[in-house]
């Protein structure tokens, strides 16, 4: 099984030459292309052309570097922005943008969020929020289906919400019924309502395409490493090797704090090595 890493520790927006080598150098083959989830950055504040000239020379440096850009998060705003059409009308707008970018760099799996319209503390209105992201994503799914990019709804880590949960999320992608609509699972968000692997075996490999791989203590959204919180790690790489899942073992977390750069690179280093112990023990 392949290893990959979230874009964020290695770039902001736009990689320079050296990025994608060094990702490579580390000892990952894919990465999580993260750009697009931030819509203030600059390729989004670009002209088209300008925007076209970025994807090509991030494409081109990838590909020379031996990295596949195996999938990409669309945009993600916060404080959230779902409340009214008008907002949600631009975040569609993003969505577009972003997807047409994904095919763009070809890649074949863009991760996205649940709109949340009341916060995501607050779900006052449960079928409400569910006819708002039903209304949202099939009109965005006709869009992917245009461009040949899989949207991945991901499950969130936020106990308020009647869409939330591997489950919830599986019966909404269902409902959806296209091809051009998955999901993403991030371990880190099911460990705050218990193990990711009873998640693995409920999506099955159908539905299982992108993976966010990260820990925390069970009860915040923390992104820590593997094997440094509650996450049962063995559970959940035998759990996918039952699935037959043949995707990335991707990993969204990062390096972080300040560090001389030798010492950075050796926890760089440190990163793709449990990524690959993971990819070894699933396969």
């Amino acid at each position: 099984m392949r290893i990959g890493t979230s874009s964020t520790g290695y770039f902001k927006a736009v990689p320079n030459a050296g990025d994608f080598a060094r990702m490579k150098m580390h000892g990952f083959d894919c990465v999580d292309f993260q750009s697009f989830g931030d819509a203030e950055n600059e390729l989004f504040t670009c002209s088209d052309a300008e925007f076209e000239r970025k994807l090509k020379f991030i494409r081109e440096n990838a590909k020379e570097s031996g990295i596949e850009i195996f999938q990409a998060h669309g945009p993600w705003r916060y404080p959230l922005q779902d409340a009214t059409e008008q907002d949600r009308a631009k975040r569609f707008e993003e969505m577009v943008k972003a997807l047409y970018g994904a095919a763009a760099l070809g890649c074949k799996y863009l991760a996205v969020h649940p709109l949340m319209p009341y916060g995501w503390q607050s779900d006052p209105e449960p079928e409400k929020l569910w006819e708002i992201n039903l209304r949202f994503y099939s009109l965005l799914t006709q869009e992917a289906r245009k461009c040949g990019t899989v949207l991945c709804l991901e499950n969130t880590s936020m106990p308020a919400l009647s869409l939330a949960r591997a489950d919830e999320i599986l019966k909404f992608v269902k409902e959806i019924d296209s091809p051009f609509m998955r999901v993403c699972l991030d371990t880190g968000h099911c460990a705050v309502f218990g193990q990711p692997s009873d998640a693995v075996r409920l999506l099955g490999k159908e539905y299982l395409c992108t993976l966010h791989v990260h820990d925390n203590n069970g009860r915040e959204d923390l992104h820590w490493l593997p094997y440094t919180g509650v996450t049962d790690w063995g559970a959940f790489c035998h759990a996918l090797r039952d699935i037959g899942f043949d995707g990335v073992m991707s990993i969204e977390a990062s390096v972080k704090g300040t560090y001389p750069p030798n010492v950075r690179e050796y926890l760089e280093i440190g990163v793709a090595l449990a990524a690959k112990s993971l990819a070894e023990e699933a396969e």
